[in-house]
């Protein structure tokens, strides 16, 4: 067999309920599946994890080979982290809201969290971040940016954000990647990216 394989996949929901609904949302699923072998799975409970769609974009100054890092307070790492480690190094990430685009999304998150203009952005990828009890599905994005003023705390009160922001060489950036001073998924998969794809990047935005 290879990793497509011939068997037709199906799934049937036996039984759904919203067992938390505030701010994110939590589902509880009875279902049953196809089998590999053949047949049907005996039925399984599962939770779901419910949240928009999100966005994230690694702002990339390809004249001064800089990228943009924002630091912030993460509630998911206080379990992992002595104090000062649950500040993480990440970059400019955000919620797909009804009627937005991925792409609108991405040019206003780089506004409000980096103050950054996009001039041109690229589709990376788009993936499941945690497909294994989470729904949300991310759009990876490169934006062309300006580094040459970056810099500051910026952020939207109303969402109790906090983030400070740096430009930092390529260098430097993918040094912390393999010192594992970064920890966040979305960052580290954006950067081991554009190393693979830095040289053909700035060659092409360099000559537009």
């Amino acid at each position: 067999m290879t990793p497509e394989t011939q068997m037709n996949k199906q799934f049937k929901i036996l039984n759904q309920q919203t067992v938390y609904n505030v701010f994110f949302k939590l589902e509880s699923y009875q279902l049953t599946h196809t089998l590999f072998e053949g047949g049907w799975s005996e039925p399984i409970q599962r939770e779901l994890f419910r949240r928009n769609n999100c966005v994230g974009v690694l702002l990339y100054d390809p004249n001064r080979d800089e990228i943009v890092i924002l630091e912030q307070f993460r509630v998911g790492a206080i379990l992992h982290a002595t104090a000062e480690q649950a500040w993480l190094l990440e970059i400019v990430a955000g919620g797909i809201e009804e009627g937005e685009t991925a792409e609108q999304v991405a040019y206003r998150e780089a506004e409000e969290e980096a103050g950054c203009k996009i001039e041109k952005l690229m589709l990376i990828n788009e993936f499941y971040t945690s497909p294994g009890g989470a729904s949300e599905r991310l759009s990876l994005f490169c934006g062309k940016v300006d580094s040459s003023n970056v810099n500051g705390v910026y952020g939207l009160a109303e969402e109790n954000e906090d983030i400070l922001v740096t430009a930092i060489s390529f260098s430097e950036a993918f040094n912390l990647l393999e010192q594992g001073r970064i920890e966040s998924a979305i960052p580290i998969i954006a950067i081991q990216w554009l190393a693979l794809n830095r040289d053909k990047l700035r060659a092409k935005w360099l000559n537009n």
